[in-house]
C-alpha cells in the first residue's frame, strides 16, 4: 500500500518564508495578460491558422489561471504563516493589504485585464516590503521581467 502524496508549506516553525515566489508568479500573470491582449486571430479561412491561435490561447489563458491561483497560495502562506499579530502594531492595513491582494488574484483569474494585473504585481510589491521591514531587513525589489 502506498501513502498518498501530501505537499504543504510544511506548516512547522521552519521560518523559510519569502515573497519572491509570489513576485515571480504575479509577474507570469502580468506577463500572460500582455500576451493575451495582444494576440490577433489572422481569420479562421485557414484551419491550421485557426488552431494554431486557439492552442496558443488555450496556453496563456492556462498559465495565467495557474500563475494567479499560485500567487494567491504564496499570499495566503505568507499571511496566515509568517505575520503574527503583533505585526499589525507595525502594519495596520496589513488584513486589507493581503485580503486586496487575494481579491486581485481571483480577478486576474476572472478577467484579461492589465489594470488589474499591474495593481496585483503593485500589491505584491507592498508586501515585499512589509515582509522584510518585519524581518529588519532592506531588501531590494527587483522584478525579473520587462
Amino acid at each position: 500500500m502506498n501513502a498518498p502524496k501530501v505537499f504543504a508549506h510544511c506548516d512547522g516553525p521552519c521560518g523559510i518564508y519569502d515573497p519572491a515566489s509570489a513576485r515571480v508568479a504575479a509577474e507570469a500573470v502580468l506577463s500572460m495578460t500582455k500576451k493575451l491582449l495582444s494576440l490577433h486571430t489572422h481569420g479562421d479561412e485557414d484551419p491550421k491558422v485557426s488552431v494554431s491561435y486557439h492552442n496558443t490561447l488555450a496556453r496563456y489563458v492556462a498559465i495565467k489561471e495557474g500563475q494567479a491561483e499560485l500567487t494567491k497560495h504564496e499570499l495566503l502562506v505568507l499571511w496566515t504563516d509568517f505575520f503574527k499579530p503583533a505585526h499589525l502594531e507595525q502594519f495596520p492595513d496589513l488584513h486589507d493589504v493581503f485580503w486586496n491582494a487575494a481579491k486581485l488574484c481571483s480577478a486576474c483569474k476572472q478577467e484579461v485585464s492589465l489594470e488589474k494585473a499591474e495593481a496585483l504585481l503593485k500589491t505584491v510589491e507592498k508586501i515585499h516590503e512589509m515582509f522584510w521591514k518585519a524581518k529588519g531587513r532592506d531588501v531590494a525589489w527587483v522584478a525579473a521581467g520587462g
